[in-house]
C-alpha cells in the first residue's frame, strides 16, 4: 500500500484525484491528512474535525467499477470494512446509516465519500473518502457525534487504521464474485434503524418537505433507500431526497 501522508490539504478527495489524473498510481494509494480545511460529506455538505485528533483519509480504488448500476457496490464494500475494522476495536452497537455513515448506538462516528470519475477510455476511478472520529473528545457542537476515544474511554493509535481497512477492502473486492449475495445481505442486517417505524422528512424538490412515517425495508441495488409507506407501498429515494429524523 502506497501511503502519502499530508500535514494540512483542502481536502483529501480532490488532492489524490488530482495526483491520478497526472499520474498512473497503484491501485489502493492512500492519502492521509491531519487537518483537512475543506472536507467534504454526501451532496457537498461539510465534514469537520479537530486537527490531528481523527483519521482523514482517501484511498484510489481501480478495476472494480465498471458501469454506473455497480456504484453503490464499492460503497457497501467500504462501510463493510469500516465496520470490521472497528468491531476488532470492540466498537459496540455498530451500523450504517444509510448510504454509508458509520455508527456506534445513535451516534456517527464516521462518514464516506466516494467520487468516481470515467477516464477516456471508459474506465471508472474511484477515490474513496473516509473520515472517522478517532481521538476527539470534544462535540458541543455536533451533538449527534461521537469517537472510538469516548466510546472506549481511551485514545487509540490512528496511524495503524488506514493499513487495517484497505487490508479489509482488498479482502472484499477480491472475494465479491463469490459473496456479493452475503455482502448485501451483511449490509442489509447492518442498517441503521431497519425494521423500524421511524418519521422521515421527504426532501424531493418536488415534494411539500411534510414529514411522514416509514420503515425502513433494504436498499436497491443501485443504492436507493426503500421506505415502507403508511399505505404498504414501498417508495425508492436518492441521496439527499430523504432525511431521517431519529
Amino acid at each position: 500500500m502506497k501511503l502519502i501522508k499530508l500535514d494540512a490539504i483542502d481536502s483529501t478527495n480532490d488532492f489524490l484525484k488530482v495526483l491520478s489524473s497526472q499520474d498512473k498510481l497503484e491501485n489502493f494509494t492512500v492519502v492521509t491528512a491531519e487537518n483537512q480545511t475543506k472536507g467534504k460529506g454526501q451532496m457537498g455538505s461539510k465534514w469537520q474535525s479537530e486537527s490531528g485528533k481523527n483519521l482523514i483519509m482517501s484511498a484510489l480504488v481501480k478495476d472494480f467499477v465498471f458501469d454506473h448500476e455497480q456504484v453503490f457496490n464499492l460503497s457497501l464494500i467500504v462501510s463493510l470494512s469500516v465496520v470490521d475494522v472497528l468491531k476488532s476495536f470492540n466498537i459496540p452497537e455498530l451500523s450504517i446509516k444509510w448510504p454509508n455513515d458509520i455508527m456506534s448506538y445513535n451516534k456517527k462516528i464516521g462518514g464516506i465519500l466516494i467520487e468516481n470519475t470515467i477516464k477516456s477510455d471508459g474506465r471508472i476511478v474511484s477515490v474513496v473518502g473516509l473520515g472517522l472520529n478517532v481521538n476527539q473528545t470534544n462535540f458541543t457542537e455536533l451533538p449527534n457525534a461521537s469517537s472510538l476515544a469516548v466510546i472506549l474511554g481511551n485514545s487509540i493509535n490512528k496511524d495503524i487504521l488506514p493499513e487495517l481497512i484497505i487490508e479489509k477492502i482488498k479482502e472484499k473486492i477480491n472475494s465479491w464474485e463469490n459473496n456479493a449475495a452475503d455482502f448485501w445481505d451483511k449490509y442489509f442486517n447492518t442498517l441503521f434503524r431497519k425494521g423500524v417505524p421511524m418519521p422521515f422528512k421527504n426532501l424531493h424538490p418536488n415534494s411539500s418537505g411534510q414529514n411522514f412515517m416509514g420503515i425502513i425495508q433494504g436498499v436497491s441495488s443501485i443504492g436507493k433507500l426503500q421506505v415502507l409507506l403508511e399505505d404498504d407501498s414501498v417508495a425508492e429515494f436518492e441521496i439527499k431526497e430523504i432525511q431521517m429524523l431519529y
